[in-house]
């Protein structure tokens, strides 16, 4: 591009740089989500349609941007975690969260029709993004934790507060009622008053969606001998699994490990 007179006025862009060596996390989330659930006549306390749409989104995010080396989702938000060594767009904080949350709305409206095929879009979504940078291991591992718990407080309030609701009560009884009342107590609401173990809800819903790069098997046919193998292959999978613990972490080492 020629330089011009104007050009000067470059100098007035700011775009922080992120801390060097440090995990980066891109967190986009629902705006008003609350409305447009509502407009779109999302099913209640759950819509497996829109959350495997957000899962749809995450995973053309993921395999769109090679460090981007786990994600998670749930409701109306997800969180890409890139590579501590990630240079994508120069570790720049503005062009991160604008690229990765502009993928994802895009690609939620282009899918909307494959997922509520009876429900037009009646307006278009939008999510805000924002980027943090954690130093290590630990603290990346804790944020997930917390996503992933936050996750397990709301679904089983809103479990709850739905099947209230869905049986009579008004909202505002509902509220009253789980007012502090512990988990326990809420599991025990839904067992003696709706015959509902919560362990047995689906685990995308309690646990919400992990979006990683995975050893799977996969069939395939030998030419040499005509018969059926399998063999294993890395692949991009949505799997709800516990990531608090340490069990995922230590059968999946590749996930926090080098590029290599």
């Amino acid at each position: 591009m020629a330089n011009s007179q104007y050009e000067y006025v470059k100098v007035f862009e700011q775009d922080p740089i992120l801390l060097p060596n440090t995990w980066l996390v891109v967190r986009i989330d629902g705006q008003s989500f609350h409305r447009f659930s509502s407009t779109h006549e999302f099913e209640k306390p759950n819509d497996s349609r829109s959350l495997h749409l957000m899962n749809r989104c995450a995973t053309y995010v993921f395999d769109q941007v090679n460090d981007v080396c786990i994600a998670y989702g749930e409701s109306d938000e997800y969180s890409f975690v890139l590579r501590r060594d990630t240079e994508y767009y120069g570790r720049r904080a503005y062009k991160l969260a604008s690229s990765i949350g502009s993928i994802f709305t895009a690609r939620y409206v282009f899918h909307w029709s494959e997922y509520f095929p009876d429900i037009p879009l009646k307006y278009p979504p939008s999510f805000d993004s924002r980027v943090v940078a954690y130093p290590t291991v630990k603290n990346l591992r804790d944020y997930l934790s917390w996503r992933q718990a936050d996750c397990h407080i709301n679904n089983q309030y809103n479990t709850c507060f739905w099947k209230l609701v869905q049986s009579g009560v008004t909202k505002a009884d509902a509220e009253k009622r789980l007012s502090g009342t512990l988990s326990a107590n809420k599991n025990e609401l839904l067992f003696t008053d709706f015959n509902t173990n919560y362990n047995d809800l689906p685990a995308m819903y309690r646990k919400g969606s992990i979006v990683v790069r995975d050893y799977v098997n996969e069939e395939y046919m030998d030419k040499a001998t005509s018969e059926m193998r399998t063999r294993r292959k890395m692949r991009t999978v949505v799997i709800h699994e516990d990531l608090i613990g340490d069990k995922f972490w230590n059968t999946r080492p590749h996930i926090l490990g080098d590029k290599k």
